[in-house]
This record gives structure tokens, C-alpha cells and sequence, in this order.
């Protein structure tokens, strides 16, 4: 149910490769809590036998031989999501940057069609899924394209239980991948002037299979003409969308014509298309306020107003995150994720820089039941009051957030030299300034939701009827 931006480096007014993605899901409450991990989940000796790990679901692979450090984005309630046969709560990680500042976002879930479903059935359990993929390759993927590689290796070889597009980046290259069915997958290279958005639906199409920007399981073309999943199979323009997935859903279209509209408006497109590009280059240089712009967007104002009923800006984002990767700065620099808890329509986006190895207690610690001190639950609360208060309260808040977040983007801009210099004279030191400058963020940050939320709640007081 999520939405992805992914901005190429060039098309982006700071040279950085920007991978982002609203985590939607089917219920209002899905808290998350924040780590990092400085051992992958198989340092843990429980969770391997006889050099197989068990990831949880099922899956057992071989114990790999690299063990880099990532950060994460785990469920809180991941214990009742998956098997109980390793430690669930490095389950469903959904984000995260490496020690080699190579990141994920994991996953857009995608809809297969019933021709593909019958050739190449999926798994009913285990296999390659979301709850696994980024605690799988994160602490082995060396680049970009080593972490592709190796998750469609782990597919050809494991199968997979669902379909998801996966984005893996690193400073110099993001890669968004689809698998199709069980055992086929389509990786692209997203050019470096360009951006892709992603909804519930696969997207790749119009590619060259024989491309160096194009990585695919061995046979896939073969595959599509065997099983006449494409009436017209075309290698130098090959259609894996309509070949193993779903197309023209309003459901999804709406949100990329919508994520289009803003991001290239010079560009009419009418609504409701069966596809639209896979690529585009925007009007105007990206920043990550504009890349918030779109990731908070509605239908107001568009001619879909009134009749699309399932926008990007949604009320159930467990949480939002965008990750910039900038090769201009030292290595421990390079990797940022701007990262809001809950729906970002009332939360906000915070910079953690990947060096940054602790967080604040308020963004790991709490449950599915409201608490008062954590970060989920402060805006959460904070949405759930203004959605209740009167018409145009969650946008007056949001409004006073996205100024923020815009003050604190360019402030951020302005740091970053600085942090540089810092970082030339004493990593120690730079580390642990960008600890406390995250700590006083998230602080100032919650205050101001706290705020809010009990201003809310004083007027809908007053507001409740007598009773005699």
C-alpha cells in the first residue's frame, strides 16, 4: 500500500541520489520504533543451525560472510506479523543504510496477474518477502548492484512468497527492482536526470533487456514467450508490467499521474492511463521539501478532486522516510535519512545522518497501545485530534510543519560544510555534535506536537455537549 520517489543525483538541486517512500498500511495503528543494528541478526548464534540461518518466515539460507552494520525501521507489533522461530522484531525493517552507505527501501507491495500466478506460482510460506529483504541484504550489499544481484540470486534459488518493487542506492547509482512471480525479477537503472514513482502496481516497461542498466533472471524473456504472457514480446522494448502484473488500476495510476503532475507539470497527461512513463525528468531541480511536497500530496485542486479516494498523502503511513546519499561529502556524511513517524500529513520529517548509531529514547521505545512518550504516539495523537476538530485543521498543522522542515532543510545546507571541516579533524568528535544535534531536533520536535495536540484537545473539550 505505499508510495515511492526515487530522484536521481542530477535531477536534484544537490547532486544527491534521493530514495524515498510513504510505509502505508491496512490499519490506522502500526507503530515503528528505530535502530541501529551493529551486528546483522545472524551474529546471534540462536537463530543459526548447522550454518543455516533462519530468518523467521520459513526461509533458511546459508550464514553469510559479510557482516556490515545497518540501521533499521522494525515493527513494534512484529512478534504477532511472522513465525516466532527467531527473535520477530528484526522482522519487517523496511529501510535502512549500510557501513558501505549502500540503502533500501523495501517494498512497494504489487499485485500479480492470474496468467503469471499459473506459470510461476508463488510460495505459500517462506521465500523472499518484505518482512525479510532488508535484514537479508543490507549487512551484505557492498553497492547498489551488488544488492540487486544478490536478491535476485536469493529469489531464482528461494523463491518468493509475494511480489514487491525493492529501490537499493548507493552514492552513485539506485536501482529499482520487481519480481514478477516466484523465480522472475527485473532490475532497472534509474537514469542519473531523472526521477520514478511507484504505487501498488509494477511499473517497468519499454525497457532493453539487453541493456547494461538492466539486470533480470536468467530466462526471462524465454519465459514470457513460453508462457505467453505478452503477446508481443519485444526484447529491446520489453513490457514486464503487463507481462506479470496488473495495469490501469485508478488505485494506483491516480497516484502517479498525481506524483507526475507536480514534479513535471509542463507535461499534460490525462488521467487514468493504462501506464505512464517509467522515467521523466522534472521541470524544475528536486530538493527534499519538494520530494515531501509530493509524498504529502492530495487530489485537491486537480481535476481528480472528488474522485480518486486514494491519494499519497495518507492517514495510514506507519512512517515516511527519505534517504539521501551524497558522494560530495566525507563517507560518514554521505548517508542522511529524513525520517517522520506516522502519517507525515501531521508529522515530521527529521534528519539522522547513517553515522548516527543511537536515538533518541523516544523513537525506539513504545507499543500498538497509546503511550505518552513516544515519538509515534505524540503524532499520531496529534493527527488523530485535528482529523476530529474542525475541517482544515490537519492541513493548518501540516502547513506549520512543512515551514519547519523547510527552516531546518536550510539550516542543514548551511551545516554541512561545516560538518565536513569537523569531520577532517575528528570523526569522534563530528559524531558526536550530529548525536546531540539529533537529539535536540526530535526534543523540539515533540514539544511542539505536544503542543499542539493538547491545544486540540482543550477546544474539542469545550466543544463536548452538555449533558443534563
Amino acid at each position: 500500500m505505499c508510495t515511492s520517489v526515487i530522484v536521481a543525483a542530477n535531477a536534484t538541486t544537490h547532486r544527491q541520489n534521493i530514495v524515498s517512500r510513504n510505509e502505508d498500511c491496512e490499519r490506522d495503528i502500526w507503530n515503528k520504533y528505530f535502530v541501529y543494528r551493529q551486528q546483522p541478526e545472524y551474529a546471534n548464534e540462536k537463530v543459526i543451525d548447522d550454518g543455516l540461518w533462519h530468518l523467521g518466515n520459513g526461509l533458511k539460507v546459508p550464514k553469510p560472510t559479510q557482516a556490515f552494520s545497518y540501521s533499521a525501521a522494525p515493527d513494534f507489533d512484529a512478534n504477532n506479523e511472522a513465525s516466532r522461530l527467531m527473535p520477530a522484531k528484526f522482522l519487517y525493517e523496511e529501510r535502512g543504510i549500510n557501513e558501505k552507505n549502500v540503502a533500501m527501501s523495501a517494498t512497494n507491495t504489487l499485485a500479480m496477474n492470474d496468467k503469471a500466478a499459473l506459470a510461476d506460482p508463488l510460495l505459500k510460506q517462506g521465500g523472499i518477502t518484505e518482512a525479510v529483504i532488508p535484514t537479508l541484504i543490507l549487512p551484505q550489499a557492498e553497492s547498489a548492484r551488488h544488492g540487486i544481484q544478490l536478491l535476485g540470486q536469493y529469489i531464482e534459488q528461494y523463491g518468493s512468497a509475494e511480489v514487491n518493487g525493492v529501490t537499493i542506492a548507493d552514492v552513485n547509482e539506485i536501482w529499482y527492482f520487481e519480481n514478477g512471480s516466484c523465480h522472475h525479477w527485473l532490475a532497472v537503472k534509474v537514469p542519473t536526470d531523472s526521477y520514478l514513482v511507484v504505487a501498488n502496481a509494477m511499473r517497468i516497461h519499454d525497457i532493453d533487456l539487453d541493456s547494461p542498466e538492466v539486470l533480470h533472471s536468467p530466462g526471462l524473456y524465454e519465459f514470457v514467450c513460453q508462457h505467453q504472457l505478452l503477446p508481443d514480446a519485444d526484447k529491446q522494448h520489453f513490457n514486464f508490467a503487463k507481462a506479470f502484473g496488473v495495469t490501469g488500476q485508478p488505485y494506483n495510476v491516480d497516484r502517479i499521474w498525481l506524483a507526475q503532475l507536480k514534479l513535471t507539470p509542463s507535461l499534460a497527461q490525462p488521467p487514468r492511463q493504462q501506464q505512464y512513463p517509467l522515467f521523466l525528468k522534472p521541470d524544475a531541480l528536486v530538493s527534499v521539501p519538494d520530494v515531501i511536497s509530493v509524498l504529502t500530496a492530495t487530489y485537491e485542486g486537480t481535476e481528480l478532486e472528488g474522485k480518486a479516494n486514494r491519494p499519497i498523502g495518507y492517514d495510514k503511513t506507519a512512517e515516511s522516510h527519505i534517504i539521501t546519499l551524497d558522494k560530495q561529502q566525507p563517507h560518514e556524511l554521505q548517508g542522511m535519512i529524513w525520517q517522520a513517524v506516522s502519517t507525515p500529513l501531521c508529522a515530521m520529517y527529521l534528519p539522522f545522518f547513517g553515522a548516527v548509531q543511537s536515538f533518541p529514547a523516544s523513537y525506539h521505545s513504545g507499543t500498538n497501545n497509546f503511550d505518552a512518550h513516544g515519538a509515534y504516539w505524540a503524532y499520531r495523537t496529534l493527527f488523530t485530534l485535528a482529523y476530529a476538530h474542525q475541517q482544515g485543521a490537519v492541513s493548518g498543522i501540516g502547513n506549520e510543519i512543512r515551514a519547519q522542515e523547510v527552516a531546518l532543510y536550510n539550516e542543514l545546507t548551511q551545516l554541512l560544510p561545516n560538518l565536513a571541516a569537523m569531520m577532517a579533524n575528528s570523526t569522534t568528535q563530528t559524531i558526536s555534535f550530529l548525536n546531540r544535534y539529533t537529539q535536540g531536533n526530535c526534543e523540539l520536535m515533540l514539544q511542539f506536537a505536544y503542543q499542539r495536540r493538547n491545544q486540540l484537545m482543550n477546544e474539542l473539550a469545550t466543544l463536548a455537549p452538555a449533558t443534563e
